[in-house]
């Protein structure tokens, strides 16, 4: 991990450009981002919220392996990834991971390895309005 690396458990709101912002490397020509949201709708019924199964020192723990897992991968500068507990209601952001890279192939590469290891690792159950 880099000391300049942001890794934040909330169950606050994410502002996702405030997140991204921290990621401002200037040796780094590109800053890959991705913001993820609960969906209103699945499977054609209402969602009321999502809840991720990873809380408190787990997930800090899982969201430090992942940034030392891209860094062991990928030459890339400064990460933030914010990542919010709790139930979340439709159209919040549940989750976001900024990658800045010396180039864009690392830092797209970064990002959605980042991504994916993330959705291996924890589940999300969404309430629906079915139950």
């Amino acid at each position: 991990m880099n000391e300049n690396d942001l890794l934040q458990v909330t169950n606050e709101p994410i502002v996702p450009g405030e997140v991204i912002s921290r990621v401002r490397g200037e040796e780094c020509g590109a800053v890959v981002t991705f913001a993820g949201k609960v969906r209103g709708y699945s499977e054609g019924k209402r969602v009321i919220s999502l809840e991720h199964d990873a809380g408190g020192e787990d997930a800090e723990k899982l969201l430090r392996d992942i940034a030392g897992e891209v860094r062991e991968r990928w030459h890339v500068g400064e990460l933030a990834f914010c990542y919010r507990t709790g139930p979340v209601p439709p159209g919040e952001v549940t989750l976001v991971i900024a990658v800045a890279a010396r180039h864009r192939p690392d830092a797209f590469a970064a990002c959605q390895y980042a991504i994916d290891r993330f959705k291996q690792k924890v589940s999300a159950k969404e309430v629906r309005e079915d139950g």
